[in-house]
């Protein structure tokens, strides 16, 4: 490992040697990738040479300790000196093989959510916009972007079916364990008796394909307009700017009445359409290399049923972790860090396992 990170080390030095060069400099593109891969180099480099220098410490006390001869004041500060730097030598060592692990090519880009109502009727809507809010919430607080690139609502302001996009450094990586099947446990605000209902809503979380990740072939779509319809009222675009995109070799459907006009509608729908068809791309890749095995926080499937929201009791459970949350209020406002950490923990520990 440690010659691993050597040559990682000599591959950053070259980097930002390069990144001086004139010549390089003008080469907006080559830049552009140098900077890039820099920045995805240097949490290693500089762990490792952090570990270097704690590495230094722990010689020179070691190498003081074995001549002997010191006086007691001064060898007790040797001591104090050298059990430090071996602990701290061990836990950047661990630091270090973490930050070795392969990674997500897809954790820095931008995602598509999908959230669809499912069982529970009125009340399952109701959740997937509660779920939408919460979603938004946490956005703002990482500083992240969102747009609505299609939703059905209903008449009491749940949605059959939201889509939005997530823009900013490293979404994906944040919000990709949220694939699966969401439960809701609480009294309906249609309920009058006081009675527990319990309703799910899917989510689906796609990293957002770049027209270079998945080109769509033009031969290949069917793309229909149509005059949007929704839940009433204002909102609701009287002129036919609606647009339906087929990608008639699978079959897949995407609308987008959103906006106005009709080119961002189409844009919109082809930026969800290709995120769709390069995640089933992905997932055969996924299959045929993993096999059988499965990370420890779940597969994604949004078959799984992921995580329970008890209102009655105030807790949220992710059941991939076993973990148990008691501010189910503060979670439903946007406080998911503690959730989205631990699920990350636990699929760094399912990787290092495998790396042994």
């Amino acid at each position: 490992m440690l010659n691993k990170l050597a040559g990682i080390e000599e591959r950053y030095n070259k980097i930002n040697d390069q990144l001086c060069d004139p010549e390089i400099i003008s080469q907006q593109e080559e830049y552009a990738r140098l900077m890039k891969e820099q920045k995805s180099l240097t949490p290693v480099v500089e762990k490792y040479r952090e570990y270097k220098d704690i590495l230094k410490t722990f010689d020179e006390s070691k190498a003081l300790l074995d001549e002997g001869g010191l006086d007691k004041d001064f060898r007790d500060l040797v001591q104090e000196e050298y059990d430090s730097s071996k602990e701290n030598l061990d836990i950047c060592y661990n630091e270090l093989k973490i930050l070795l692990l392969p990674k997500d090519p897809n954790d820095d880009k931008d995602v598509i959510v999908e959230i669809r109502a499912g069982a529970g009727g009125e009340e399952a809507a109701l959740f997937a916009g509660s779920l939408y809010r919460m979603y938004s919430m946490y956005a703002e607080t990482k500083g992240f972007k969102i747009e609505i690139l299609s939703e059905n609502e209903t008449e009491l302001g749940g949605y059959k079916e939201i889509v939005f996009s997530v823009e900013g450094d490293g979404a994906y990586s944040r919000f990709k364990f949220e694939s699966g099947v969401h439960r809701v446990q609480r009294v309906p605000e249609t309920e009058s008796q006081g009675r527990i209902q319990t309703s799910t809503a899917t989510v689906a979380v796609l990293p957002e394909a770049e027209e270079v990740d998945f080109e769509l072939n033009p031969a290949d779509l069917q793309i229909d307009v149509f005059r949007s319809s929704g839940a009433g009222g204002q909102k609701v675009n009287k002129t036919s700017s609606a647009i339906r995109v087929t990608h008639i070799p699978t079959g897949m459907v995407v609308e987008c009445q959103d906006e106005r006009s009709q080119y961002k509608n189409k844009d919109k729908a082809l930026k969800v359409l290709r995120s769709r068809l390069l995640e089933i791309e992905q997932a055969k890749q996924d299959a045929e290399i993993a096999g059988a095995r499965k990370s420890q926080v779940g597969t994604g499937d949004r078959s799984e049923r992921i995580r329970t929201y008890n209102f009655p009791q105030g807790r949220v459970s992710d059941h991939r972790i076993g973990l148990t949350l008691y501010k189910i209020e503060a979670i439903m406002n946007g406080d998911l860090d503690e959730i989205i950490d631990a699920l990350i923990t636990a699929d760094t520990a399912e990787k290092l396992k495998a790396e042994e």
